[in-house]
């Protein structure tokens, strides 16, 4: 029988008794280094919230195509505004991803950094509570990614800043993400979201509008995570597998397709990135942790993401 990943609850953080946060640290560090995901419930993000978040994208995905393509940016590799239907792939397939999506990062000023993240484009003119919405729920998301790296940091044996400091000002994102119904002409082989793995440190999941997504367990079948407007799932990605010489797994996932072909979903993954700067060569003591060999490259961040970027079809080698 196929096992379920693990829930673990935010009150024991927010409680206050050093005993639960010890079991929440615990929980978090143990469930990334066994599956790479867990689902994480009483996350303090409203439902209310979340749901305006994907009428909004509702509003503006049902846009003619248009209005919606003079959002798109190829220039600066897609990282924000809007992506159209079949462009982005996952890497070593070369058949689209069956998904439209939208991106936004960082609105707000920091003293300590000079950014070196893209501008923000909204839609302001077509959808005029796209912006104060999905900002709003931008700044909670990110708010509850450093408490969760707080966690990852602890457990690691570091101080609980270590890998939030390393995020101030890095290109943080959220994507809105919307899986059109499947149409007669669907390419051969393409699915919602082929099997892939995050790039970033942690990516946290809004309960998707409709089931879909399934996780790799150890011996290669799939773990169904069903749908569940109270939890929001997290996952660690390869920066955060790279930098721990792989303690913390980057986990395989996919999102299949849904047996009725008129079923359209919505989901939003915010990816929480380091600065550009951050090298992500692993460190000694995580690899004497896993065996005393180094598996994993030394480069930047910014290096990083640039060569996923090209793998997955969102930017060239020139760029």
């Amino acid at each position: 029988m196929s096992r379920s990943i693990p829930v673990i609850d935010f009150d024991d953080f927010l409680s206050g008794d050093q005993i639960r946060l010890n079991q929440f640290i615990q929980a978090v560090g143990d469930s990334l280094k066994d599956i790479g995901f867990f689902a994480l419930k009483n996350h303090g993000i409203p439902i209310d919230l979340i749901e305006q978040s994907y009428a909004q994208g509702d509003d503006f995905f049902s846009l003619n195509e248009d209005s919606k393509r003079k959002y798109l940016q190829p220039e600066i590799a897609h990282q924000r505004g809007y992506t159209a239907f079949g462009i982005e792939h996952a890497k070593d397939n070369p058949a689209p991803d069956l998904k439209e999506f939208w991106q936004t990062g960082r609105s707000h000023e920091s003293t300590n950094f000079t950014p070196n993240y893209p501008i923000n484009v909204w839609p302001d003119d077509t959808v005029p509570q796209f912006k104060p919405v999905i900002n709003e729920l931008y700044c909670q998301m990110e708010s509850l990614s450093l408490k969760l790296l707080s966690a990852c940091s602890s457990y690691l044996g570091k101080n609980e800043q270590w890998l939030g400091e390393m995020t101030e000002q890095g290109n943080t994102i959220m994507r809105i993400i919307h899986y059109p119904p499947l149409g007669e002409d669907t390419p051969e082989g393409a699915v919602r979201s082929a099997a892939h793995e995050d790039i970033n440190f942690i990516t946290l999941l809004v309960t998707a509008t409709a089931d879909g997504l399934e996780v790799m367990d150890h011996d290669g079948s799939w773990i169904k995570v069903e749908g569940d407007a109270r939890y929001i799932i997290v996952d660690s990605g390869d920066m955060l597998q790279n930098l721990t010489n792989g303690l913390f797994k980057s986990t395989t996932h996919r999102v299949v397709n849904p047996s009725s072909k008129s079923e359209r979903r919505f989901s939003m993954p915010m990816f929480v990135h380091p600065r550009n700067q951050i090298d992500l060569t692993p460190r000694p003591e995580f690899v004497s942790m896993t065996g005393g060999e180094s598996k994993y490259q030394s480069i930047t961040a910014g290096d990083y993401l640039h060569q996923r970027l090209v793998e997955i079809g969102l930017a060239t080698s020139d760029d």
